[in-house]
């Protein structure tokens, strides 16, 4: 056998040592952690992977296994809400939901879970669902009770000047007429006190006649229906009746001779020019007054039915929303955006702010038709006067009965058609001569009563004229006392914070992008269809009436079609399809701003938390899962 080598022996090499093991800690927080778990970073996991391939991707799994761990925690932390905020006491909502007039036995001790609210934000809640329905009926009918409340203002405003222009139709003893009857009143005072004595039998004869004259001028003026015209130019034929006889006592004039004579009294002319000028200024100056109490009139019914059309139900929750979810959320102090605000309540009174234009064409006509009623031919000096023009007539006839018998005998005009009356037999002979006293009479200066009751009324006028749009703005800044500190700490449907939105414009057409209420352009409000008609027949009435031109005023009530031209939505803004709006077609702020203070922050800090359930815990946990998972090679 070979010898064996002298030489050194090789050495073993050493077996590996094992990988020390990285420890990982879970421990509660404390304070001075930020989270409620200790999780290891990516640092600690680097420093720990070992060196063998096999026990690093162990390593790697249970770091990963950690993280997935901490993120369930945090996410079952938040969907638990905030112990301090779940605890919250109701105390200061109970006191306002009690002050209101409910029962407190509804009211929680502390805050809810809020999944069963259907209009308020579903965080952690003061309100049942028992009072969320009492709060949502109770904002409707305030805002309902607001609106009642705003157009009876107005009401009240129309009719005082009403009353100044025209007698109340239930007039106690003791109230005064309006000032137009009062002007005809008078007028008839003074014809009473003056035409005994200076016409004697005449007046005798024609009292009867020249009271209903008086009556139908009173009931046109009054709106009855009534062709002034035509009941002037029956008036002088009946007076031409009355007093022909008294005037030609040696003649037999049977009715059918009196009736025909009545019918040529126009062509005649005896009573000169009075007539054409009692025509002429009684007409223009009775038509503008009418017109314009008419004007007041209407102006007042349509507010009145307006204000009792009642609020649609996506305006009742928009309308919750604004006044009463703060109170849910546990800050019943808060108040509404301003902004925010005026977007509700424009969706709400959309189509009443459509009666803006027809509104201000009557206010604008209204206004226009009062220079009617200065000057010669104006209202106040017309319809004082009409006794004068009756003296006159009166007057003229008299004094032409020798010129008008002179055509008797033959085939004069006074008989063409009517036949020849006869002698009356029986006559006493020689007529007595009849009185020639004039009646002393004189126009009266206008006093200045009218003057001032129509520089009121135009002031009044002028400032109702933006009612309907500023309805929504004044009701935000009288009734629902929106905040105006600061834009950052007032209420925004959904939170203490600034409301981003912009402002909608006026009317229905406007609404189709409103983010608080969800408005249908294509289906306008009959109601209101129906008075914007009302308010453009009365306007054509006072233009008409500007012109001297009598039209029969028309009542619209019936008009089923309502909208009439030119009343709905415009045509591309009908033809696009109106669908539902998501809760993401609005921006809000779902976190305290700075500058809230501590416990501001904390009341708003369940809305700013998302809220998922263990449905949602599970699906986000698979996706972490998936994400994390070993990438295998």
């Amino acid at each position: 056998a070979a010898p064996r080598s002298a030489g050194p022996r090789a050495p073993r090499p050493a077996p590996p040592r094992p990988a020390p093991r990285a420890r990982f800690v879970v421990a509660a927080a404390g304070p001075e952690r930020a989270g409620p778990w200790l999780c290891p970073s990516r640092a600690d996991a680097a420093r720990a992977r070992p060196a063998s391939r096999a026990a690093g991707r162990a390593m790697e799994l249970r770091a990963r296994a950690w993280w997935l761990l901490c993120a369930a925690a945090a996410l079952a932390a938040c969907a638990r809400g905030d112990p301090a905020s779940k605890s919250r006491s109701c105390g200061e909502v109970r006191q306002v939901y009690g002050a209101k007039g409910f029962s407190l036995s509804d009211v929680p001790q502390a805050e809810i879970s809020g999944e069963h609210l259907r209009i308020c934000p579903q965080g952690y809640t003061c309100c049942t669902s028992a009072m969320e329905e009492n709060l949502a009926n109770r904002s409707q009918a305030e805002l309902e009770a607001a609106l009642l409340d705003s157009g009876r203002t107005l009401q009240a405003t129309l009719a005082t000047q009403l009353r100044a222009f025209d007698e109340p139709r239930h007039r106690q003893p003791h109230d005064p007429a309006g000032h137009f009857q009062h002007l005809l009143n008078g007028s008839e005072r003074a014809l009473q006190e003056a035409f005994p004595a200076a016409f004697g039998e005449l007046y005798a004869q024609s009292a009867r006649a020249l009271r209903d004259l008086y009556a139908d001028l009173r009931l046109y003026y009054r709106g009855a229906n009534l062709h002034l015209e035509e009941t002037l130019a029956e008036f002088w034929a009946r007076l031409l009746e009355r007093l022909f006889p008294p005037l030609h006592p040696q003649l037999l004039l049977p009715d059918d001779y009196l009736d025909c004579l009545g019918k040529q009294a126009e062509a005649l002319r005896p009573f000169g020019e009075a007539p054409r000028e009692l025509r002429l200024r009684a007409t223009r100056a009775l038509v503008a007054a009418r017109a314009f109490v008419q004007g007041l009139g209407v102006a007042g019914d349509v507010v009145r039915k307006v204000a009792q059309v009642p609020l649609g139900p996506e305006c009742s929750r928009a309308v919750m929303k604004l006044v009463y979810c703060a109170h849910c959320l546990g800050v019943p102090g808060a108040r509404p955006c301003p902004d925010y605000c005026h977007n509700v309540l424009k969706g709400c009174l959309a189509n009443q702010a459509d009666l803006d234009a027809e509104w201000r064409n009557l206010l604008d006509s209204m206004g226009l038709i009062t220079n009617k009623f200065w000057g010669p031919s104006g209202a106040e000096s017309a319809m004082g006067s009409v006794h004068l023009w009756l003296a006159e007539a009166i007057s003229t006839l008299r004094d032409n009965k020798d010129t008008l018998m002179a055509k008797v005998p033959g085939t004069g005009q006074v008989i063409q058609g009517c036949g020849n009356p006869r002698v009356n037999p029986q006559s006493p002979g020689p007529e007595e001569p009849l009185r020639r006293d004039k009646p002393v009479l004189q126009e009266k200066p206008p006093s200045g009563a009218l003057e001032r009751l129509v520089s009121e009324a135009k002031v009044q006028l002028r400032d109702a004229q933006d009612f309907w749009t500023s309805l929504p703005g004044t009701l935000c800044s009288e009734k629902l006392a929106v905040g105006t500190a600061s834009e950052d700490r007032c209420w925004n449907g959904m939170a203490m914070g600034r409301y981003l939105p912009e402002v909608m414009g006026d009317g229905l057409a406007s609404q189709i992008n409103n983010p608080e209420v969800e408005v249908d352009i294509t289906k306008p409000d009959m109601t209101i269809r129906q008075q914007i008609m009302q308010l453009k027949i009365m306007t054509n009435r006072l233009r008409s009436a500007y012109n001297g031109d009598d039209v029969d005023f028309q009542d619209a009530s019936d008009d089923s079609s309502g909208s009439g031209s030119g009343d709905g939505c415009p045509d591309d803004l009908c033809g696009r399809r109106v669908g539902k709006k998501s809760s993401s077609s609005r921006t809000t702020l779902t976190h305290a701003l700075p500058g809230l203070s501590e416990q501001e922050g904390q009341k708003t800090s369940a809305a700013g938390c998302p809220r998922p359930g263990a449905r949602l815990l599970l699906p986000l946990l698979a996706l972490a899962l998936s994400a994390a998972g070993p990438r295998w090679r």
